[in-house]
C-alpha cells in the first residue's frame, strides 16, 4: 500500500486533506460517492514513477471535515481547483471514477485552460442516469443498508464487483480488503454519502459535452457496472468531439480496484499521448 504523505489546508470552512506522491506531469484523481482519497492507491501504487499524483478527500468526507457548505458537484469542483491553486499547478490531468467524473468534467466547463485531459471511469453525463432507481438497485441497495453487517457488506459488494467474482465463502475476505480502500466497513455508509448522491443527481452536463472538445478525453466503463452501464459511457464519449471510449469485459463500478493494472495501463497511455502532443506545441490526438 502506498506510504501516503498527508497535507491539508483551510478552504472556505472545510479544511481539505490531500496527499502528493510521485514525479512527473501532474495527475488529479477524484472519488466517487463515500470512498476516501486514499480509494485511488492501487492507481497511484502503478503510476507514481511516471506522473505526480494527487488524491484528496471530497470535503465532509473521512479527514476533509467539516462539509461546511451544502454539498455540490460545483462546490466539490471549486474545492479541486484549490488544490491545484495550492500546489501551484497551471493545469493538470484529471481522472474522475463515479461521482468525481462530474467533477472532473466541471472543472474542464468552468476552466478548460486549467485541465490537460480528462479521463472519465464508470461515470455519467447526466447524474440522475447514475441515481435511477431500478429494480437491480433498489433491491441491492435497500440490502446493503438493512439486516445483518455481513448481509449488508455482500450486497455492497454486488455493487462494485461483477457477477459471480466474490464467492459467499470468500465475501468477508472481499469486504475486508474493500473497506481498506472505500475508507469505511461496507456495512457502514458515510453521513457524507447522501449529500453526495443528490449532488449527483443534479449535475446534468448533456447540452455542453461539445464544450470540451479542446480538452483529450477518455471514457472508461464497465460491462457489468449497474450503477453506471456501458450505454451511458457511450453517450458520454458520443457527446464529447474526438473522446475515446473503452469498455472492459468482467468488470463492474469497482473497475479501477478489480483491474487496476489495465486501468493504470489505459491511463498511462491517455495522458502519456496527451504529454507528448504538448511537448510538440500540437493538441494531442486521441485515438
Amino acid at each position: 500500500m502506498t506510504a501516503f504523505a498527508p497535507n491539508s489546508f483551510e478552504y472556505e470552512g472545510c479544511r481539505l486533506a490531500y496527499d502528493v506522491e510521485g514525479s512527473g506531469p501532474p495527475v488529479i484523481f477524484i472519488q466517487g460517492v463515500g470512498v476516501h482519497g486514499r480509494g485511488w492507491a492501487p492507481q497511484i501504487e502503478g503510476l507514481r514513477s511516471r506522473f505526480t499524483c494527487l488524491c484528496f478527500d471530497n470535503r465532509g468526507m473521512a479527514r476533509s471535515q467539516p462539509a461546511a457548505r451544502p454539498i455540490s458537484v460545483e462546490q466539490m469542483a471549486a474545492d479541486a481547483l484549490a488544490l491545484m491553486d495550492r500546489e501551484r499547478w497551471e493545469s493538470a490531468h484529471l481522472v474522475g471514477h463515479s461521482l468525481g467524473g462530474p467533477i472532473a468534467m466541471q472543472m474542464a466547463l468552468d476552466h478548460p485552460a486549467r485541465v490537460r485531459s480528462l479521463s472519465l471511469l464508470c461515470t455519467v453525463a447526466r447524474g440522475a442516469d447514475a441515481t435511477r432507481l431500478s429494480w437491480r438497485l433498489l433491491s441491492v441497495g435497500l440490502r446493503s443498508r438493512i439486516g445483518p453487517r455481513a448481509a449488508r457488506r455482500r450486497a455492497f459488494l454486488e455493487l462494485v464487483m461483477p457477477p459471480g467474482s466474490v464467492t459467499r465463502s470468500g465475501a468477508a475476505q472481499a469486504a475486508s480488503e474493500l473497506a481498506e480502500l472505500f475508507g469505511h466497513d461496507l456495512a457502514d455508509q458515510p453521513e457524507i454519502a447522501m449529500p453526495q448522491l443528490r449532488a449527483l443527481r443534479r449535475f446534468d452536463a448533456t447540452s455542453r459535452l461539445s464544450h470540451l472538445a479542446s480538452i483529450p478525453t477518455l471514457v472508461v466503463s464497465a460491462a457489468h457496472d449497474p450503477i453506471a452501464p456501458p450505454r451511458f459511457g457511450r453517450a458520454l464519449a458520443d457527446g464529447v468531439p474526438g473522446a475515446k471510449f473503452v469498455e472492459i469485459e468482467d468488470a463492474s463500478h469497482g473497475l479501477p480496484i478489480q483491474h487496476a493494472a489495465r486501468v493504470n495501463g489505459v491511463l498511462r497511455d491517455h495522458v502519456e499521448a496527451v504529454e507528448a502532443g504538448r511537448s510538440l506545441g500540437r493538441p494531442a490526438e486521441v485515438f
